[in-house]
């Protein structure tokens, strides 16, 4: 199987609830990201501006945000519920995902990108 080339290659290759689920946090992230450009990166989608913002994908059993480790630490309340790691957060997809922080995450990012 060869890598996915383009963002929607890679959303292309899950089913459909999982597909659903990636189209939705594309959505929500260039919502947000306003003048980032999107591009494939380590294998899964990213949002660009000066610098890799945001990666996304799909897993087994996760949808994995990736907002680097710094937004990690400045909403780790927020983030207590679901398993962190240095730069990764992981929400099950058999839960509701957390748009809405996912955008609060994304908007810090924006930010310290934007102040560089």
């Amino acid at each position: 199987m060869t890598a996915p080339q383009s963002i929607d290659d890679y959303i292309a290759q899950y089913p459909p609830e999982v597909q659903a689920i990636l189209q939705k946090t594309r959505a929500t992230i260039a919502k947000v990201a306003k003048g980032a450009t999107e591009k494939m990166a380590y294998g899964i989608p990213t949002f660009h501006l000066k610098e890799n913002l945001v990666h996304f994908g799909a897993a087994k059993k996760h949808l994995g945000f990736y907002p680097t480790s710094q937004p990690i630490i400045v909403f780790a309340e927020e983030l207590k519920p679901y398993k962190t790691s240095r730069g990764a957060i992981q929400f099950p997809l058999d839960e509701k995902i957390p748009y809405a922080l996912i955008t609060k995450i994304t908007k810090y990012r924006m930010q310290v990108v934007q102040g560089k």
